[in-house]
């Protein structure tokens, strides 16, 4: 289970640990991927129930046999919709992962990222309608210093000038794939801060074609509907701008982190923090797994 070819999962035990309070509970993995968490789960669950969402089809080759369980091809966005359909109201704990898989960012035709030639795709959902060729090929230089800015958090400066690099050349020829990508953009950054640089601009331009901060959002603003007092929400996060979100709405229960008052000047917190501070990989589980060296996870319970 922990070393799944398709992606080995990060904070695995420390995360579920904390998730599971109830043996015949229901729980929601909303990011389902290699399924190591959701196995992990029923692992400690007796007579409880499971459900999965993944909205890569190529995550479903890893699905479970397992009466307890049940896999849902849907974004996460859409978890409180499809609870209800099933004629579930509230659940006992829900785990996200929020980074891309493994799987995703080895496979090349999936485009996510510079490592590897291919088409500029980056499609979580295959079907989704925008791509990464889009982003790069017809976005104004508005919104293209937008997501560098908000997705990458360069300086506005630093994203004109990428923009500027990216137009010059797509208005020569179009750029199709992750390697002309690069090879336009090289240039730009000294050879020390490449390889950063880079994965922030590839970072940006998946966030923005998988809408990724708007799903987020979304799902946040359903958490304190969908789960049972005292039942867990563990989210792990990957870059400042999702654990920002995340660690505000813990704090305030709303994504801005600002406090609201009931009539008599109450502050409303509709959650107690698991871990005042985030839990972050040991350094043997970085060095088993370098990509989980940027992992944050954040627990709450809902009061």
């Amino acid at each position: 289970m922990e070393n799944s070819p398709y992606h080995i999962p990060v904070l695995l035990h420390v995360a579920t640990d904390a998730l599971i309070t109830k043996e015949n509970g229901l729980y929601i993995d909303l990011t389902f991927g290699g399924g190591g968490h959701s196995k992990a789960i029923l692992n400690k669950i007796k007579d409880g129930q499971l459900i999965a969402f993944d909205q890569d089809e190529d995550a479903f080759r890893n699905d479970i046999d397992d009466a307890r369980f049940t896999l849902v091809r849907q974004n996460f966005k859409y978890v409180q919709n499809v609870l209800l359909s099933r004629g579930i109201h509230k659940v006992d704990g829900i785990l996200a992962d929020l980074g891309v898989s493994s799987y995703q960012f080895d496979t090349p035709e999936r485009g996510f990222s510079y490592r590897f030639n291919g088409e500029l795709d980056m499609r979580m959902n295959v079907n989704s309608s925008t791509t990464a060729f889009q982003v790069v090929n017809e976005y104004d230089e508005q919104n293209l210093v937008r997501i560098l800015v908000s997705y990458g958090e360069f300086k506005r400066g630093e994203a004109r000038k990428i923009f500027r690099k990216i137009d010059e050349n797509r208005c020569i020829k179009s750029i199709k794939t992750t390697k002309d990508l690069q090879e336009i953009l090289d240039p730009i950054f000294p050879t020390r801060f490449l390889n950063k640089n880079l994965s922030k601009i590839f970072q940006s331009i998946r966030i923005e074609v998988n809408e990724e901060m708007q799903a987020l959002k979304e799902l946040l603003n359903q958490l304190v509907d969908c789960l049972n007092p005292n039942g867990v929400a563990a989210f792990i996060t990957y870059h400042s701008i999702e654990d920002r979100m995340v660690k505000n709405f813990f704090k305030s229960g709303n994504t801005d982190g600002e406090l609201t008052k009931d009539f008599y000047g109450k502050i409303l917190k509709p959650f107690e923090l698991v871990n005042k501070k985030p839990i972050v990989p040991s350094n043997v589980e970085i060095n088993e797994n370098p990509r989980a060296r940027s992992a944050k996870l954040r627990m709450a319970k809902r009061l």
